[in-house]
């Protein structure tokens, strides 16, 4: 079994960024009506002529557990996702560089926390785990191929 982590700033630096509001200071604005969370992320999109777009992706829980078989990486951007649900969900990773099984890692996202992966980083799709689950997605638009898969030579296995 594969043992799940918090998601924290400090343990997903080298993957790319969590977005959360907990950690930032607001700044007052449209007359103190609204509060901003500025730069959350680096948002790396415009590689080869691409353009950051907005989606929305709606991912259905696995079964238990969950068999991780496929990894996939985006080399020529970063990608965002925020979740719309108050729902947890899993994040799966692994270093940037060429594809090493043995330093995959997973973190359990709580509502309110969503992810950017740096270009290159490799990762599972999104892992709903209650219900179907809504996520906001920034990421590239554009030609060029930006999107490496790669089959685990071994599945593994996570129980929630």
């Amino acid at each position: 079994m594969t043992e799940i982590k918090p998601l924290t700033a400090e343990a997903f630096a080298k993957y790319g960024d969590v977005i959360e509001v907990d950690s930032k200071e607001p700044i007052g604005i449209n007359y103190g009506y609204t509060e901003r969370f500025h730069d959350l992320a680096n948002i790396d999109a415009t590689a080869e002529g691409g353009r950051a777009g907005v989606s929305i992706f709606r991912s259905q829980p696995l079964p238990m557990p969950i068999s991780i078989k496929i990894m996939e990486r985006h080399p020529l951007s970063s990608q965002a996702f925020m979740p719309l649900s108050n729902e947890p969900y899993l994040v799966v990773v692994a270093p940037a560089g060429e594809f090493d099984e043995s330093r995959i890692e997973v973190f359990l996202a709580q509502p309110g926390q969503g992810v950017n992966y740096a270009a290159g980083t490799w990762h599972h799709f999104c892992l709903a785990l209650n219900k179907p689950s809504n996520f906001l997605v920034v990421d590239r638009i554009g030609k060029g191929h930006n999107c490496d898969e790669v089959e685990l030579k071994e599945l593994k296995s996570i129980v929630v």
